[in-house]
């Protein structure tokens, strides 16, 4: 990979982490927080559109299309992942997420896009899953590793709800993948295309379902600041991936940007005064040793 495409999936790691920070914070206000942070996110770069060249050309079917699908798949991913933050612990449902993700990415992108990375690449891209689901073992509340009773009960659910936020992961990023080099999206207005499905498929919802507590009114009041976070960073995040995807392999961008464990990782520590600290130190060195890995092919 080149340097600037490095660069790109870093930075978005970077973003990445602290808006799931932001939105763990809020993982109790349900459909009402997602549908603002759509609402948000689509608005305020709405405004940028134009000054990167609009729809540059793209077929407007084939904009419509994409947005549509990758909005849907989005929809899953963030229901998924506030059910899993609220039934288990931020490291250990991000670090599930993440690193199931990326394994079933590479799987699809060598299956349907006919990828090819390099052998040092894919041993990379190995290192850098092995460390990340490392990262969330290491997460785990020592009760929750134990036998006896409450194991017996079966898979913990924030460990459930973090696979099927990886299956959502893997399937919106080999669309989107699909839609930006076959199709020739732009990322910018094809992102604020999908949060605009979004914001309808969450509006649906609210309609259509029973009435949530707290309301949309006392969520704009109470979490504007986070949702401001939300709207800003989150975009930004995966419009640095989608950038990095038109001059690299989805293969190694998708375990390249999961570095954001670690910082998530590392924030807990000190948040939360989580323990084995050393651990988790160790398994950020194992996804940075992967990282390397993979520049170096």
């Amino acid at each position: 990979m080149s340097a600037f495409a490095i660069a790109l999936v870093l930075s978005a790691a970077v973003c990445h982490a602290a808006w799931n920070i932001v939105s763990h914070g809020s993982s109790g206000s349900g459909l009402p927080f997602l549908w603002w942070g759509a609402v948000i996110a689509s608005g305020l770069w709405a405004f940028v559109i134009p000054f990167t060249g609009g729809l540059q050309g793209a077929d407007p079917w084939a904009f419509l299309v994409g947005a549509a699908g990758s909005g849907v798949l989005h929809i899953g991913y963030m229901l998924a992942l506030q059910r899993g933050y609220a039934a288990g612990d931020l490291t250990t449902v991000y670090a599930t997420a993440r690193g199931s993700g990326p394994v079933l990415t590479g799987v699809f992108a060598l299956l349907v896009l006919g990828e090819r990375p390099g052998p040092l690449a894919l041993v990379g891209a190995l290192v850098v899953v092995l460390g990340v689901i490392a990262v969330g073992v290491i997460g785990r509340p020592r009760t929750a590793l134990r036998t006896g009773p409450a194991r017996r009960r079966g898979i913990p659910p924030e460990i459930v709800w973090g696979v099927l936020t990886g299956v959502a992961i893997a399937g919106y990023t080999v669309w989107d993948a699909i839609s930006m080099n076959r199709a020739g999206l732009p990322a910018v207005a094809y992102f604020v295309g999908f949060t605009v499905t979004e914001v309808l498929g969450f509006s649906v919802m609210l309609l259509l379902g029973r009435r949530e507590r707290p309301s949309l009114g006392s969520v704009i009041r109470s979490q504007w600041g986070r949702l401001l976070v939300f709207g800003v960073l989150s975009p930004l995040s995966y419009i640095l991936v989608l950038t990095a995807t038109k001059i690299a392999p989805i293969a190694l961008i998708a375990p390249m940007r999961e570095v954001s464990v670690i910082l998530v990782s590392l924030y807990s520590v000190w948040r939360f005064k989580q323990d084995r600290a050393v651990l988790r130190i160790g398994a950020a060195g194992v996804v940075v040793a992967g990282i390397a890995l993979i520049g170096l092919s």
